[in-house]
């Protein structure tokens, strides 16, 4: 089992980038537990962060073919991209949304998700936790429809 996970805008900037909101953890952190957890789960993982929209679709569209489900943290993207939700629901196949932060605890702008509606689930607010139990659900889901099928 493969899962492509990305990684959106500003993002390559955590654990510097507003430590109150996002805290202290960087992103290399947390590919590297998500590869700790991956091992675990017996399923393999393929990163990637871009501050480009294109850059995310091109993944997607290029990566998510030899893929089995996708966990995507859209960042900023993911309040007006419609290019990148078109991209995720194009590949067909279980996304899960991660948000470091709860984003319906802040902004008013940042409440609504056009990624969301293409995904099967969304974790917010747990930090960098989220991303674990995001992989965790997501291969669940995946070995689940495969004992179906």
């Amino acid at each position: 089992m493969k899962i492509l996970v990305l990684h959106g805008p500003n993002l390559n900037m955590l654990g510097s980038r507003q430590p109150e909101i996002y805290g202290t953890t960087t992103l290399a952190q947390i590919n590297e537990r998500l590869k700790q957890r991956a091992a675990e789960l017996e399923c393999e993982l393929v990163t990637y962060q871009s501050n480009y929209e294109g850059g995310l679709i091109d993944t997607i569209q290029q990566e998510g073919v030899t893929c089995d489900g996708l966990l995507i943290n859209p960042g900023g993207f993911t309040h007006y991209s419609i290019a990148l939700r078109d991209a995720v629901a194009g590949l067909a196949k279980p996304a899960i949304e991660v948000h470091l932060s709860n984003i319906y605890a802040r902004e008013p702008f940042r409440h609504t998700s056009v990624i969301s509606p293409v995904c099967r689930g969304q974790v917010c607010g747990l930090g960098w936790r989220g991303y674990l139990l995001a992989l965790e659900a997501l291969v669940g889901l995946l070995r689940e429809e495969e004992q179906l099928s």
